[in-house]
């Protein structure tokens, strides 16, 4: 079968490691010592050359890197009207020792004000263009532009993070929030995207038994409900988008300094995931015990993929190749169309907040290059 356009073979989550001197420009930026305009140079530049690497490693979805962000979501969320980062949230989990990223609160009501993504994107497919150019020509890619899932902006804070007198019924905040991310996408489109990915933790965290048992204490929702809600949330935010435009959902248990968060495989939420959601490609983490077994991909429907988390972004050390080729035939198993339903990547980007995973850029292109080896061997093509 073919694979929707903007999936391939060998693919990615999207966020690679930051150099250093893209981290000390933006610690500048943050004491006020260059310009925003500055910066914003300085992450030009670093783009250009990781989207050139990714394509000399083979990879035919490129992305920015991320190299524009501190979190994979927060500042894409905090550019909605209505949304904003108060105090932290600490980590209570004795894996994620560190990590206490800014909490999101609703302060008012939602609205998309102006595209929040669209020049990012737009730099992005030029220099693919270029780096292409500079390489023969003769190179497919597809610009994958990432941003959060609009789950994020709700389940770490539930009702508690909603101001109640912008929104005393919970439902008119999901159907704006619907609607911000309707326009966000219909300006990506008009500016050429035809790949996003959304980058969701919460239902892989609705995974996990104490964050389901959490989740029924907190809020009116129990943990299965919650699925189905953020399910019709993801799908009204798709509502009406063109037939071209293409959907991914990448599901992550936590990617802090190669640290994780929730544990608990995908069987609670499977059902919900594969047949209710409407997107086309979904990026699962595979890479450890955490993650569960094949099982839940026989909910997978004919049409759609996977690409399977086999390869760990949080290690240093290269994976296994004869591991990673079993592991696929061992999950085409139990998929309608077997391995033509499946893709390879790593479980997460190798860098989600700017930090990084505890691993070097060389040892990042390594695993980067032993995955498209893997899919030219299994597929033929990566």
């Amino acid at each position: 079968m073919p694979l929707p356009p903007g999936v391939y073979r060998a693919d990615h989550v999207g966020s690679f490691l930051r150099p250093p001197a893209l981290k000390e420009a933006r610690s500048a930026f943050q004491s006020g010592t260059i310009t925003p305009d500055q910066l914003r140079s300085i992450e030009d530049a670093h783009i250009k050359t990781v989207v050139t690497a990714q394509l000399a490693a083979g990879l035919r979805s490129p992305t920015d890197g991320e190299f524009r962000r501190a979190y994979f979501h927060i500042d894409f969320l905090q550019r909605l009207r209505g949304v904003e980062a108060k105090g932290q949230i600490a980590s209570t989990a004795t894996h994620t020792e560190g990590f206490a990223p800014p909490r999101l609160v609703v302060t008012g009501k939602l609205a998309h004000d102006q595209p929040i993504q669209v020049a990012d994107y737009e730099f992005l497919a030029q220099a693919i263009k270029d780096a292409a150019s500079a390489q023969g020509g003769d190179v497919r890619a597809t610009p994958k532009v990432c941003i959060p899932s609009p789950t994020m902006v709700h389940f770490r804070g539930g009702r508690a993070s909603i101001d109640i007198s912008a929104y005393p019924d919970v439902e008119d905040f999901f159907a704006d929030l619907a609607a911000a991310y309707r326009a966000e996408l219909a300006a990506l489109y008009a500016a050429g995207a035809r790949f996003v990915q959304l980058d969701d933790t919460n239902l892989a965290y609705l995974c996990d038994p104490k964050m389901r048992a959490d989740v029924a204490a907190r809020d009116r929702f129990s943990a299965a409900e919650l699925t189905r809600r953020y399910a019709a949330l993801i799908n009204a935010a798709l509502e009406g988008k063109p037939e071209d435009l293409k959907i991914g959902i990448h599901l992550c248990r936590g990617n802090y300094r190669s640290q994780w968060f929730a544990s608990g495989g995908y069987e609670p939420v499977a059902e919900v995931l594969f047949q209710e959601l409407n997107v086309d490609a979904y990026f699962l983490e595979y890479d450890d015990a955490r993650s569960g077994d094949f099982a839940p991909l026989r909910f997978l429907p004919e049409h759609k993929v996977v690409v399977l988390g086999l390869m760990s972004s949080k290690l240093p050390q290269l994976d296994d190749k004869a591991t990673i080729i079993q592991r696929l035939h061992e999950a085409a198993k139990v998929c309608p169309k077997g391995l033509e339903q499946l893709c390879l990547s790593h479980q997460c980007g190798f860098s989600s907040t700017q930090e990084g995973n505890e691993l070097s850029e060389e040892e990042q292109w390594a695993k980067v290059r032993l995955e498209v080896e893997i899919a030219k061997e299994v597929w033929g093509d990566a």
